[in-house]
Order: structure tokens, then C-alpha cells, then sequence
């Protein structure tokens, strides 16, 4: 799998230049303390969310490491997994859009939904094409029962 940048890394880009845009663009608004509380949340969320979905992985002693999917040695589908094919993913989508409230900034919320269309081009088709080949009829199952985001 040729991944071109790492969710971790793709996710502290993303939101490095959702802060710049947030301060170069006037597409925002004051969101004040709404913005704080609702974006601190979101953001807890995610972080909550990424940790509980590594933990599943930790727990069924599979390799976590989206760079070496191929070694994966189960395929986990208990607890944040039922729900997600993705919980980490989505913790740190969620993540982004608390920041993004938080900034108030049209172009930082864009910024959310490149993050979602880069993870199933260049992270989530290539890890779903190994699963399929490591885990065959387990994981189509899987697949056709849980959504990939939520």
C-alpha cells in the first residue's frame, strides 16, 4: 500500500492550515464562547473516540499501524468497531471539526470535508482492499453490516 501521507500526519497538516486559513481568510465568524465549548468538545470527542478505537487494536494484538496493514493479524469488529469501520479515523474528523468551530472559519470547515474525501481515496480504499484479502468473506460481511464512517 503506497500511502502518501499518514492519517496521523495528514490530520496535524489539516489542521495547521485550517488555523492559517482561519487568520488569513475573512470567511469567519465570531464564535466566541460557543465556539470554544462546542469546539473543545468535538475535539475531546475525537481524541476520546481515535484512543478507544487503538485500544480495540491493542487488545486484539493487531498492528494499529496504517503503513502496514498487510500484517494485520485479526480483523476487529467489537466494541466503537460495531458501529465504524473507522472509529479512529473518525475521531479524527471530529477532532478537525472542533477545531473548526472553534476557529469559525468556512474555509477551516472545508478543509473537514478534503480530510474525509483524501482518507477514503488514499487511506481507507487501499485498507479495505487488504482486509478483503487477509480476512475474505469475514470481512465483506463486516463491510456490508458497518459503514465506513458512521
Amino acid at each position: 500500500m503506497h500511502l502518501r501521507i499518514p492519517p496521523l500526519l495528514l490530520t496535524f497538516i489539516v489542521a495547521v492550515l485550517m488555523s492559517i486559513s482561519a487568520r488569513l481568510t475573512p470567511l469567519g465568524v465570531d464564535t466566541g464562547r460557543f465556539g470554544l465549548i462546542v469546539g473543545a468538545i468535538l475535539g475531546l470527542l475525537g481524541l476520546a473516540l481515535s484512543a478507544a478505537g487503538l485500544l480495540s487494536f491493542l487488545q486484539k494484538d493487531t498492528t494499529a499501524n496504517p503503513l502496514d496493514v498487510h500484517s494485520a493479524s485479526a480483523l476487529v469488529t467489537s466494541g466503537l468497531y460495531r458501529f465504524s469501520r473507522n472509529p479512529m479515523y473518525l475521531g479524527m474528523l471530529l477532532f478537525l471539526a472542533g477545531l473548526a468551530v472553534y476557529l469559525g472559519n468556512a474555509l477551516a470547515l472545508l478543509l473537514c470535508i478534503g480530510f474525509v474525501f483524501y482518507m477514503n481515496a488514499f487511506q481507507i480504499k487501499p485498507e479495505e482492499a487488504a482486509m478483503e484479502s487477509l480476512f475474505g468473506e469475514e470481512f465483506e460481511t463486516y463491510r456490508k453490516h458497518v459503514r465506513r464512517w458512521l
